[in-house]
Parts: C-alpha cells; sequence; structure tokens
C-alpha cells in the first residue's frame, strides 16, 4: 500500500471521524451533561458539608471556651467564700452535699401516686379496676359485646 492509496486516505478519514464522533457524543449527549451536572452539584455539596464542619468545630471550641472560663470563676468564687468564711469565722460556710440529695430524695418519696393509677400488680389499663365480684348486675355484664 502506498502513502497515498485511496485506502489509506479511508482509514485515517475513518479514524477521525471515529474520534471527532466520539467527541461530539460526549460533549452535546444529555447524559454526559447530566453526569457533569450533578458531579458539580456533589463538589459543591462537599464543599458546604466542609464549611459546616469547620463552622461546627469553631462552635464547639468556642463553647468549650465558655465552660472553661465559668469553671473558673467558679473556682474563684468558691475560693473567695472559703477566704471570707474563715475571716468571718463561719463554721458552715458550705453546704454538704448530701443533705441536698437527701431532701430531695425526701420530697419525691412524699409525692402520692397519681389518681388514675391502680393500686397492685395490674397497673393503669386494668379492666377490673375498681370493680367488686357483687357490684354489676349480671344483666348489664351478658348484654355488653366482648371486648377484644
Amino acid at each position: 500500500m502506498d502513502a497515498s492509496s485511496p485506502y489509506t486516505f479511508a482509514i485515517i478519514g475513518l479514524v477521525i471521524g471515529f474520534i471527532v464522533g466520539l467527541g461530539c457524543y460526549r460533549l452535546f449527549s444529555k447524559g454526559a451533561r447530566d453526569s457533569a451536572a450533578l458531579k458539580q452539584t456533589l463538589l459543591e455539596r462537599e464543599h458546604q458539608i466542609a464549611e459546616l464542619k469547620k463552622s461546627m468545630s469553631d462552635h464547639l471550641s468556642g463553647i468549650y471556651q465558655r465552660l472553661d472560663n465559668i469553671r473558673f470563676e467558679a473556682d474563684q468564687l468558691e475560693q473567695q467564700m472559703t477566704d471570707e468564711a474563715e475571716q468571718w469565722k463561719l463554721t458552715s460556710a458550705k453546704p454538704s452535699p448530701t443533705t441536698e440529695r437527701t431532701q430531695a430524695i425526701e420530697t419525691d418519696s412524699r409525692l402520692d401516686m397519681p389518681r388514675d393509677y391502680a393500686a397492685g400488680k395490674n397497673g393503669t389499663l386494668s379492666e377490673d379496676f375498681g370493680l367488686k365480684d357483687g357490684d354489676q348486675p349480671e344483666e348489664s355484664a351478658a348484654t355488653q359485646p366482648p371486648r377484644y
């Protein structure tokens, strides 16, 4: 085959035509545009997520800093209270935490059971709560439809 033969030109033309056609298909097809748009949307969302993570990290570090400041101020106030208690020679300047807990437990135990709770092990939804065997006439019990 010569370099100038018509077969050589035809093969080169087919290869170039195939490459041009493939490029046009990739550029102008709807699926390629959709996938490119999806990739762009995905990149934008990933960028937004990264910004949110960074802002949450900054926010949480600010909260930790504020908590540390509050703890430091509370320690300073406690130290000031103990110093003033020593200055005034007070013996019970610091309330014991156990008395606060026992007072809370006592108030909880004094609360009565709500009225809609049935006494015993049957609970609130017991159908026989408050009913006695002889209180209900037999006729009314027979006329009522069965409960499921």
